[in-house]
């Protein structure tokens, strides 16, 4: 499936496939992944030191999740922020995002050091420049990025000094100078990578403690690392060729949890990528991070 990377190797988790796997994250409190079927509406949690796999039913299509505390987390859907509690999963909303646009979702997002969160939202259809990336803090709105298409790979440097993102059908992975202390945009947006004429499109990502950035690569059956300079120093094999997004998972969050997608695949391309929207994890060691809270 992927030609320039190493055979698989890893385990296959025993969960059910996605539509659209996405939005995977770690809560090392608790030992607990997480992660999104966006187009089954479903939410999906595993706890990684014994495989046991529970699914959530979820109202509209979700696709970022960040812990606040032991009872709270917040969930990015359709219609925004909403407060979801741990032991009951009733949902409350709190920051409307594009609520009153039928034609938009939630995609990609991460939060930063400082408790900020950056979203993405995306056209349901992929509509060409209908989302946008949004910067969120204590429940403040910012605007940061209109006109995007496909928004992923959102993440951020371990000094909390730079902020990375895509609109995957741009194929150029951005980077952008922040405010370590408020994860909002002190320059322009530059060029850090270019796939150009590449296999597959960027998609979600990861960066780790050495400042690598880790993308899945949708289309190519594989996971990317890039060094701070925009090398790319490593590409690790999934068995699933619509790989979509990344995590850091383990007591030392060193072990990458990804997912997939079954998503336009004819029943001739499911039958020869039997594994698709299957979630995986990695064998090889990474020196990852824990995700921040999300300060409300």
């Amino acid at each position: 499936m992927n030609t320039d990377s190493p055979p698989f190797a890893g385990t296959i988790l025993n969960a059910p496939a996605c539509l659209l796997g996405e939005g995977a994250t770690y809560d090392p409190h608790t030992g607990t992944a997480w992660w999104f079927d966006i187009l089954g509406k479903r939410l999906m949690e595993c706890t990684v030191a014994t495989g046991e796999i529970r699914s959530h039913t979820l109202p509209e299509m979700s696709s970022v999740l960040a812990r606040v505390d032991a009872d709270r987390q917040i969930i990015a859907t359709e219609t925004g922020l909403h407060l979801r509690t741990v032991r009951t999963g009733a949902l409350e909303l709190i920051t409307p995002i594009e609520a009153d646009n039928p034609v938009t979702r939630s995609n990609d997002g991460r939060v930063h050091r400082s408790g900020a969160l950056w979203i993405g939202t995306m056209g349901k259809q992929a509509e060409a420049g209908a989302g946008a990336i949004y910067h969120v803090a204590r429940g403040n709105l910012t605007l940061l990025y209109p006109g995007i298409t496909i928004p992923n790979a959102i993440c951020f440097s371990p000094d909390g000094a730079a902020a990375y993102f895509t609109d995957t059908v741009t194929a150029r992975l951005m980077r952008v100078a922040i405010d370590p202390a408020t994860a909002l945009p002190v320059g322009e947006p530059q060029v850090f990578l270019d796939h150009s004429g590449g296999k597959g499109g960027l998609d979600g990502a990861v960066c780790d403690a050495e400042g690598a950035i880790w993308n899945a690569r949708w289309g190519a059956g594989s996971v990317d690392a890039y060094s701070p300079d925009g090398k790319r120093i490593k590409s690790l094999s999934v068995p699933a060729s619509q790989t979509s997004c990344p995590a850091f998972v383990g007591v030392k969050a060193d072990r990458l949890l990804v997912t997939s997608a079954q998503q336009g695949m004819s029943a001739e391309a499911l039958a020869a990528d039997p594994e698709a929207g299957k979630t995986f994890l990695l064998d090889h060691p990474v020196k990852g991070r824990f995700e921040p809270d999300y300060i409300l």
